[in-house]
């Protein structure tokens, strides 16, 4: 019996969070007392796993699985699960991730838990510690069958080195057209940037930024940060910026380190898919703002004054620190 995750990749390097679920799953295995095996598709050095604990590597290498494919990628993860015998199975919660981890739970008839924020607080009956109503609370979720497929939170456990011994295999799934019923036209990458899905920082704005031509200053102050940048639901609506920008409970959840909301009031929607980030400033002209209810820090002021004011403090900052 083994332990296997999924570890994400993208255009062959690996992304933070196959390292985050590489150290999570090291410490599951070894209070079941088994191995971790990673399954990687397309992946290129594999070796890095080795440095968070993953014991073994199945590398599939597929031409026609070098764009996402919900049912194909699957269908890769519940074989690679039956050849190692794996009785838990570990995805994160990426959009693909999303996808993907009910689909190997139906396939493998597992019982599933989603956004999973802990180790389990018990192996026998095997528990797991959950996030519920949108972050606001916790469930202890027993699961009763021989497989289980766990999806952890992003940015829940962090990383923990744990170096091991690591073995290579090359995988061959036996995977049919029926896996590729849905094809894949086309796929469109913004480039030079980083994105919100591996960003530790994120810098949104809102209405209060007054149109998408004061964006600029938003996205020096990412720059700096080495962040990305993201906006509300009306922005998006008003073609202010691009859909894919747009974070809250309708659009991208994010659970990042640090996120900094510029003129955005604070709907219910919103607060719910950005709660999970560990430090929320806000900065707004309005004091009575939801926002505020919520913030670990808040500034109220004009963005226009305050920004390009932090931006060159922190600019400054780096200058003197290196």
């Amino acid at each position: 019996m083994s332990l296997l995750i999924y570890a994400e990749s993208a255009d062959g390097k690996f992304k933070k969070v196959a390292f985050e679920l590489a150290s999570y799953a090291k410490k599951v295995a070894e209070s079941l007392g088994t191995t971790v095996t990673a399954v990687t598709v397309n992946a290129g050095n594999v070796s890095e796993l080795s440095k968070y604990g993953v014991d073994k590597v199945l590398k599939v290498t597929y031409d026609k699985l070098a764009h996402f494919n919900a049912k194909a990628y699957a269908d890769v993860i519940k074989q690679a699960a039956q050849k190692e015998n794996a009785h838990v199975i570990v995805l994160s919660s990426t959009t693909d991730s999303l996808y993907l981890a009910p689909l190997v739970a139906v396939g493998l008839e597992a019982g599933f838990a989603s956004n999973v924020v802990g180790l389990p607080v018990a192996t026998a009956p095997f528990q797991v510690k959950r996030t519920a109503f949108s972050n606001k609370a916790f469930t202890i979720t027993e699961i009763t069958t021989g497989v289980k497929v766990l999806s952890l939170a992003k940015n829940s456990f962090g990383l923990i080195e744990n170096s091991s011994n690591l073995s290579e295999e090359d995988f061959t799934p036996n995977l049919n057209e029926a896996d590729f019923s849905v094809k894949v036209e086309s796929v469109e990458k913004s480039t030079g940037k980083v994105t919100i899905a591996d960003a530790d920082i994120v810098v949104s704005g809102g209405r209060g930024l007054k149109g998408p031509e004061n964006w600029g200053m938003l996205e020096e102050l990412a720059a700096t940060l080495g962040a990305a940048t993201a906006c509300s639901k009306p922005v998006s609506d008003l073609g202010w910026r691009p859909h894919s920008e747009h974070v809250g409970q309708t659009g991208k959840p994010v659970a990042t380190n640090l996120y900094i909301a510029v003129g955005i009031s604070g709907a219910i929607q919103h607060i719910a898919g950005i709660n999970s980030s560990k430090v929320k400033v806000v900065i707004n002209t309005d004091a009575e703002a939801p926002f505020f209810k919520v913030a670990d820090y808040g500034i109220v002021g004009d963005a226009f004054d305050i920004v390009p004011r932090l931006t060159q403090k922190l600019k400054e900052f780096k200058a003197n620190n290196g």
